[in-house]
């Protein structure tokens, strides 16, 4: 039987409270952002962006990432009460959450992230989400890229100052008045493929491409 999400946690003033704090503490970083131009103009230019990331780092972008409200981008949230609530927070900052997961929904998100993409022209994933293993990229990334003409655009995020959490994915909280980094990689051009074998090394390019960003402590 599914778990319910708790109805404290998930509700509407309890996720508008968590969306506060998070934009309040968020506000302490002394933010600096490398290399946006090139994805941006991709997409005035009448490209589709894929963003990407590991589920380690995502917390530290949130508060730049309010300024692409505009493009109301699409994000996959997984149907936990995790992802209940992260959702809550996502769509405060004015993203468009797609529920689902490799481990419940997944196709179905899967494919109304593909028609949201094509329509609106940027979209978010997280690559190794939510469950891991750390490291690994899940094929769901390069098929979303694959289904919507669109180009991944990998992005790191760093804090000279931060936590990390004994977690599967040692998740990442950068410290009040942190200096945090926020990186967006080259393009990286996703090709259509025939194969298995052709489909799993365009993964594995992409892995390598990030894998050097990852702290596994």
């Amino acid at each position: 039987m599914a778990k319910k999400n708790h109805p404290i946690l998930t509700s509407d003033i309890t996720l508008t409270l968590i969306y506060r704090c998070i934009r309040g503490y968020s506000s302490t970083f002394r933010m600096s952002v490398e290399n946006e131009n090139v994805w941006m103009n991709h997409v005035k230019n009448g490209g589709v962006v894929l963003l990407c990331c590991w589920h380690q780092q995502f917390f530290s972008a949130i508060r730049h990432f309010q300024n692409y409200r505009p493009y109301r981008p699409p994000l996959m949230i997984s149907r936990s009460t995790d992802g209940e609530v992260i959702a809550g927070v996502a769509s405060r900052t004015g993203w468009d959450p797609v529920r689902g997961s490799s481990s419940k929904g997944g196709r179905d998100a899967l494919h109304e992230m593909i028609d949201r993409l094509k329509e609106r022209r940027v979209a978010a994933h997280i690559v190794d989400g939510p469950r891991g293993p750390i490291g690994i990229i899940k094929p769901g990334a390069i098929r979303l890229a694959q289904e919507s003409n669109a180009v991944i655009i990998p992005f790191y995020t760093s804090a000279d100052r931060a936590w990390y959490f004994n977690s599967w994915d040692h998740f990442m909280i950068p410290k009040p008045f942190a200096r945090v980094t926020i990186r967006f990689g080259d393009i990286f051009p996703v090709r259509q493929t025939s194969t298995e074998e052709e489909f799993e090394q365009q993964r594995l390019d992409l892995e390598k491409t990030m894998l050097d960003s990852l702290i596994t402590k």
